[in-house]
């Protein structure tokens, strides 16, 4: 599909690489592909809207003069950019496009402010669009000592870009381009990398547990408190038929990453009606409070035992007053959890990504982990494999909760010995997902993986959830055939024997000088044997 799309957008990296660190200079590089696919889409929806052929206009030299020539003339020049503004929801000024900019760039008469403002444009006079381009520091000294140097640096990145046709492949590639380029930065950027990325892997099976039984629903809705680049809810829409309506709605508290969500979902095709999204602390404030704000699915991926404030008024906020404690300060796991649990449809699944600690730690997390049983909400806990996410070697555990049940049972799923090494990460495969979904759908006994327990069993183990109590993964070891370790034994004795008499035989037939004798009875005592 689009190795070479993905490979090509991440060598424009290489003028930034020596520069900045991966966690930096994705915002560069990142933002940029987000300006090319927005100017190349703009040139391509003029064609269309002319009713002239792609095939005629199939360069981004010609789209550029046929979009030139329609807003030379008065006649035709308002009623294309109202056009533009109802189909794509925006407009760029020639001057501005990114082919215009790379033009110039060839030419060596770059300037950076033109693409500033070009960013400019776009924020001040589409509100989709607000801030997006706000951590793209075109003045960072990073880029280079002086303004020369920076616009030298940019200048190579925006011609790499430029020979790459984004919009030539059909489907989500672009968006799935994108989307390596995130995991490219996430493998580099290590520890940051959790601040915005969950493993593809990972991300597909939440996906899937979550939509299933709901594949043929006409509008799906699904949440993330704690996005990121928003790469885990977009996985839902492999899974639903009709994505036209499914609806976003993503909390993200870092800046940064919250506009690295927004360029992901519009680069996925995601349209501006179909995506609620938010830059703010999920714990400190309750959001959304208003309509929606409860939703089909729920996929988190929180940041692991993170501090929060806890304090004694959330004891009246309805996300955790009906628990009876609060998750402590020091671990905000179990808060993450019941602020998208408050959030999940009576008919809905819910997905979190946890650390495995909140299966058996005590005191108010033991008691929430009770209570969560007692209600019935804990579905199932899947343990997955360690080292398998980016910025910790942690095993991690997912938790499935869901609401309104008449069973209070568990299912247990050990997947944790499942995985492929792959450099310094594990990755999990497509076979080991069809396992885990399948033990999922079964909801059975399957010897040493999975294990359906009774509320009664969890209530005996004093509602401690560590997955070693329910699932039996211990190998026995084959039993030691005596006998045949005898005869090995015998064998090489045997062997040994047989070497002693070639090197005693081979030095009792050298040659040797008087000086050298005593050497030689020593050698001959040493390899003595007996027949």
């Amino acid at each position: 599909m689009s190795t070479s799309l993905n490979q090509r957008l991440f060598n424009a990296a290489d003028a930034l690489r020596s520069k900045m660190d991966a966690s930096e200079y994705k915002d560069y590089l990142l933002g940029l592909v987000f300006y090319k696919y927005l100017s190349d889409q703009l040139l391509q929806t003029v064609v269309e809207q002319a009713g002239e052929s792609l095939k005629d206009y199939d360069t981004l030299e010609k789209q550029e003069e046929l979009y030139r020539a329609f807003l030379k003339d008065e006649s035709s020049k308002d009623d294309l950019i109202q056009t533009l503004k109802d189909v794509i929801s925006y407009d760029i000024e020639p001057d501005y496009l990114f082919h215009h900019l790379a033009k110039q760039a060839k030419q060596g008469t770059f300037q950076l402010n033109a693409l500033h403002k070009g960013f400019i444009y776009l924020t001040t006079n589409f509100e989709q669009f607000e801030g997006l381009f706000d951590d793209i520091d075109l003045t960072s000294r990073k880029l280079g000592q002086d303004d020369q140097q920076r616009n030298i640096t940019i200048t190579e990145v925006i011609k790499q870009l430029d020979e790459i046709d984004v919009l030539s492949h059909d489907g989500d590639v672009v968006g799935d381009a994108y989307e390596y380029l995130i995991s490219e930065f996430a493998s580099s950027a290590g520890k940051k990398a959790g601040e915005f990325y969950t493993p593809k892997m990972v991300s597909k099976m939440m996906a899937r547990i979550v939509t299933l039984g709901e594949e043929d629903r006409k509008i799906f809705s699904v949440y993330d408190a704690a996005m990121g680049s928003g790469s885990l809810m977009l996985n839902v829409k492999d899974y639903i038929k009709d994505t036209r309506n499914i609806k976003y709605h993503g909390q993200e508290l870092n800046t940064t990453t919250y506009n690295l969500a927004r360029m992901n979902l519009i680069l996925h095709g995601v349209d501006d009606e179909n995506m609620n999204l938010n830059n703010g602390d999920t714990l400190n404030k309750d959001w959304p409070t208003d309509e929606p704000y409860v939703f089909d699915s729920v996929l988190m991926n929180p940041p692991y035992s993170a501090k929060w404030s806890s304090d004694d008024s959330f004891m009246e906020d309805s996300r955790f007053m009906r628990y009876g404690r609060l998750a402590p300060k020091s671990k905000a796991d179990f808060a993450f959890l019941l602020h998208g649990f408050y959030h999940l449809k009576d008919t809905g699944t819910m997905a979190i990504v946890l650390p495995h600690g909140i299966l058996f730690r005590g005191g108010a997390e033991g008691a929430i982990r009770q209570k969560l049983l007692e209600d019935g909400s804990i579905y199932a806990v899947i343990g997955m494999p360690s080292n398998l996410f980016f910025g910790t070697s942690i095993p991690t555990t997912v938790v499935i909760l869901k609401k309104n049940r008449t069973d209070r049972d568990v299912l247990f799923i050990d997947a944790s010995n499942d995985f492929e090494k792959e450099r310094n990460q594990n990755k999990l495969t497509e076979k080991h997902l069809d396992k885990i979904i399948e033990a999922y759908t079964d909801r059975d006994f399957k010897d040493k993986y999975s294990y359906l327990a009774s509320f009664d069993e969890i209530k005996e183990n004093e509602f401690n959830l560590n997955i070693p109590r329910y699932v039996d993964t211990f190998e026995e070891e084959e039993p030691v055939d005596m006998d045949h370790v005898g005869a090995e034994i015998k064998e090489i004795r045997e062997e040994q024997k047989q070497l002693q008499k070639e090197l005693y035989d081979t030095i009792s037939e050298l040659t040797y000088s008087k000086e050298d004798e005593d050497w030689i009875k020593g050698a001959l005592e040493v390899f003595k044997y007996e027949d």
